[in-house]
């Protein structure tokens, strides 16, 4: 830090003048690639789809290419461009950028944009993961279900432009700084995904009761399954303001074992309609792409009931909710659930069967140890605020903040 601000004082005494893009360089939007031009060779390409998925800071080499005649009727980044996404279901990812850094030209799909400028291309691309330009942004994001951004929009962010050999040095010592934190997050990763086996390992020996003298019985004998009813996601309404729901998608992204609240709501007037997991069901999916999805589970512990869809079905019993969900990821549980399953296109649980699945039932005070104990262990291995995750986390934030702090300067009058 010490040697930019000596060189900042050096060439900027009186501050650090900004400036828009469009002041610094051309905006053009990229052009006529669809996935299903994708090749296994021909000329690199970028589709904005990948810039989210794929791409980091900068990039050397594409992902995918296309036929050199499809190539040569589209718009390409050169090196040094910023190649820049311009829509996301999340304001959040709109307007990611990465630095095409290769050699050659490289064609770029609509719905992303080429930033054509004389700035040093890493210290761009930087600039646009800091809070600066996510707040300045966020005024010109618009759309519903999908959000963009304009190019004429792009064009009025404001960027600092201090010399060259400013935003190099800035340049390299992110470059730095980010390989460290990588090297860490790659052990940090490491050592978490050693505990997560340990404690897969754990859950499965706890929940297998082998030699135990314990009560198995079919899960149709212990409770109902009740199927929930249609809404879709044109029903929404701010969480808060209708009906508390869970879809069917959400289950696959973003409940875990149980969940106290929900992330969506549906129109009051849907209500009278719907049909409800009550606090303690189990709320299980019958769809998914894959076996595994299909089955997916979340106990329901919220204070009231909760709307479900009809890709959904509530598990109404007497055990430990937490303990059954739990059960339910367990892989003998899994292999029994896969039998049951129609294997079409759309995977599709058949409920009927799953009722004949035999799960073991302890007593509640049993359950209540385990769920105890699985709690613990599943919170030190996936919860974002306890053990290896939080550390994760801190690292993350503290990157964050010296690369904000580091493209931040005083402003020349």
């Amino acid at each position: 830090m010490s040697h930019i601000e000596d060189l900042i004082r050096q060439h900027c005494p009186n501050g650090v003048e900004s400036k828009a893009l469009g002041e610094i360089g051309e905006l053009v939007r990229g052009n006529g690639i669809q996935k299903s031009d994708f090749r296994e060779s021909g000329v690199g390409c970028i589709h904005y789809g990948q810039i989210h998925t794929h791409y980091g800071t900068w990039a050397l080499a594409t992902k995918s290419f296309v036929d050199p005649e499809l190539a040569a009727k589209t718009r390409r980044a050169r090196t040094g461009d910023l190649v820049i996404a311009t829509t996301s279901e999340d304001d959040v990812a709109v307007g990611k950028a990465v630095a095409w850094l290769g050699t050659d030209e490289v064609a770029v799909s609509t719905d992303a944009f080429i930033l054509r400028h004389s700035l040093d291309p890493k210290y761009v691309s930087y600039f646009f993961q800091t809070d600066s330009f996510h707040e300045q942004k966020q005024r010109h994001v618009t759309g519903t279900k999908v959000r963009r951004i304009a190019g004429s929009a792009l064009a009025k962010i404001r960027i600092s432009v201090p010399p060259l050999e400013v935003q190099r040095e800035i340049v390299r010592v992110l470059d730095l700084f980010q390989s460290l934190e990588a090297e860490l997050e790659a052990e940090l990763e490491a050592e978490l995904e050693a505990r997560r086996r340990q404690y897969a390992h754990y859950r499965e020996s706890l929940l297998g009761f082998n030699g135990q003298a314990v009560r198995w019985a079919p899960l149709g004998a212990v409770g109902e399954f009740i199927r929930g009813r249609r809404f879709t996601k044109a029903d929404y309404v701010p969480v808060g303001e209708g009906v508390a729901c869970v879809h069917y998608g959400e289950i696959y992204t973003h409940y875990g074992t149980s969940a106290t609240s929900t992330v969506s709501a549906v129109r009051p007037e849907l209500g009278p309609g719907l049909r409800y997991a009550l606090p303690g069901d189990l709320i299980l999916v019958d769809v998914g792409e894959t076996v595994d999805d299909v089955g997916k589970a979340v106990a329901w512990m919220g204070a009231g009931p909760v709307a479900i869809h009809d890709h959904c079905y509530a598990y109404r019993h007497s055990l430990n909710p937490v303990f059954v969900s739990y059960l339910l990821q367990t892989s003998s549980f899994r292999a029994d659930k896969a039998k049951h399953v129609a294997r079409t296109k759309v995977k599709t649980l058949l409920i009927n069967g799953l009722a004949q699945v035999r799960i073991p039932v302890p007593p509640l005070e049993e359950q209540a140890r385990i769920v105890g104990i699985l709690d613990h262990f599943d919170a030190l291995v996936n919860d974002l605020s306890v053990g290896l995750p939080a550390e994760l986390a801190a690292r993350r934030r503290q990157y964050e903040y010296y690369r904000d702090r580091l493209l931040s300067f005083p402003e020349s009058a």
